[in-house]
């Protein structure tokens, strides 16, 4: 029987969507400039390519299967390397030879012969603790990778000390105690209520599980945690079970809905648990940062009016301007009752990201990704048509904003922060460049940045040897934490 080998003309699968299949490793890549002798160790990133055509047309980019990409710095030379993370899904599609999976989060639209199969494609953030590598997405379990082959090692459980059925593609490390704190929501199936939350010790090791019920079962893509206190969000982009049984989509958005915030000690129960209501339709993918300030907690996030994935306001029903900005959401812990006071503090923004060193404190700067509409490309990547061309660096707490932008033709991807040995220097940003250099035709470079002099634009670039489809989000791990690396 032959095998449809096409895929579907949708901006899931178009321009920079467009599947490339690549496996394979590069050594010592073509460098203009010079590389800062700090910048030694892994610039991990999560790929996602699909490695047959789709079971149904209309299935979305989330649902493609997850590679695991690194670009090595060692001594000033590059190397890079790209694989397939071998979830028990892929494996199974490539026994056959086919797309057995249906619809994005949808185990009913599955071919039978995979009932029970875990559906997560691993595609999204890839994160290093306590000397291993994973991959994750927040539908199922990370998966252990090899951080020098980048051979996948199998699911992982904590040695099945994890009751929890998914854990967070947004994991939080506390830069004083090395501890690692995750969350699931669906955490024991599909449409769920329950959300587990977990700490982890320094070397990997579980410390504590603990399980809720949230108000509804919320798209919750990432949480937050202080040095006192961890933050759930939930937002009214919900799970639709009777949807799903019937071939619709996993989530429709509630326009009219409430969000909620909850909030608990760090290392207390979830019997303290505070819920507070927050603003309806409101959504949220990425969490800047949290910290307390007295009896003050503020959480700074990229938000937005609604759920901007097209493939969700579609089968919502909603039709409305998007609009969406760096906002900051107070409250106080003293009087919870009193609600949530938000705040603009910066213009658009998505991939929010900050120094390691500043995770659940006070801090000083961030910088996320926007556009310059005077340079903007239209491309497909991701769920969208709209390239990310510009770069912001926000400064606390003057608020001030610099920029740098470049296009049309360039899209940035999420960079990663890599910290100096002089305190006195900012360090320097990396991301991935995408350039359209004909029609239908990219490439890549890897800029590095003085990140408090982003303005100035590149100090290095490294052309890379071979296009990948779009990066998700990256990890950075320095070269002292790959040499202790634990063995399989």
């Amino acid at each position: 029987m032959s095998v449809d080998t096409r895929y579907p003309d949708t901006v899931h699968y178009r321009g920079l969507n467009r599947p490339t299949h690549i496996e394979g490793t590069a050594h010592d890549l073509y460098v203009e400039g010079q590389i800062p002798p700090e910048i030694d160790g892994a610039f991990f990133r999560a790929i996602h390519d699909p490695a047959y055509p789709p079971r149904f047309e209309n299935d979305v980019v989330l649902s493609r299967d997850g590679m695991i990409s690194k670009i090595e710095f060692k001594g000033g030379r590059v190397s890079t390397g790209i694989r397939y993370v071998q979830t028990e899904r892929f494996l199974a599609e490539r026994e056959a030879g086919r797309a057995l999976f249906g619809f994005y989060r949808n185990p009913y639209s599955d071919d039978p012969s995979v009932a029970g199969v875990p559906r997560t494609v691993a595609n999204t953030t890839p994160y290093f603790h306590g000397g291993r590598l994973f991959i994750s997405k927040e539908d199922g379990l990370p998966y252990r990778i090899d951080p020098e082959t980048l051979e996948t090692y199998g699911k992982w459980d904590y040695e099945g000390k994890l009751r929890s059925e998914t854990l967070t593609a947004h994991p939080k490390v506390d830069p004083e105690t090395g501890e690692l704190f995750l969350f699931g929501y669906e955490a024991d199936g599909l449409a769920s209520t329950k959300v587990a939350y977990c700490v982890i010790s320094p070397n990997g090791e579980m410390i504590s599980e603990q399980w809720f019920d949230a108000p509804y079962c919320g798209m919750q893509h990432d949480f937050a945690v202080t040095k006192t206190h961890a933050v759930f969000l939930v937002y009214p982009t919900i799970a639709d079970l009777e949807g799903m049984r019937e071939g619709g989509p996993h989530w429709i958005h509630h326009q009219e809905r409430e969000s909620w915030i909850a909030v608990m000690p760090r290392y207390g129960s979830v019997d303290d648990l505070v819920w507070i209501k927050g603003p309806a339709g409101v959504h949220s993918f990425h969490v800047m940062n949290a910290f307390n300030e007295g009896s003050k907690l503020h959480i700074d996030q990229c938000l937005f009016n609604t759920n901007f994935f097209p493939f969700v306001m579609e089968p919502s029903g909603i039709d409305m301007q998007v609009e969406g900005a760096l906002t900051r959401w107070t409250i106080d812990l003293d009087d919870p009752a009193a609600g949530v006071v938000s705040e603009v503090i910066g213009p658009f923004c998505e991939m929010p990201i900050i120094p390691g060193a500043d995770m659940g404190r006070s801090y000083k700067r961030g910088w996320y990704l926007t556009l310059d509409p005077s340079k903007i490309t239209m491309l497909a990547n991701g769920p969208g048509e709209v390239v990310f061309n510009c770069l912001q660096r926000i400064s606390f707490p003057d608020r001030s904003i610099d920029s740098f932008s470049q296009g049309p033709g360039i899209g940035f991807n999420e960079p990663v922060h890599i910290a100096a040995r002089d305190p006195a220097h900012g360090g320097w940003l990396v991301m991935m460049i995408d350039r359209i250099i004909a029609e239908d035709h990219y490439a890549q470079e890897v800029w590095i940045l003085e990140a408090d002099a982003i303005a100035n634009g590149p100090i290095a670039k490294v052309r890379m040897p071979f296009t990948t489809c779009e990066q998700v989000h990256g990890w950075w791990t320095p070269r002292n934490a790959l040499e202790r690396a634990v063995s399989a």
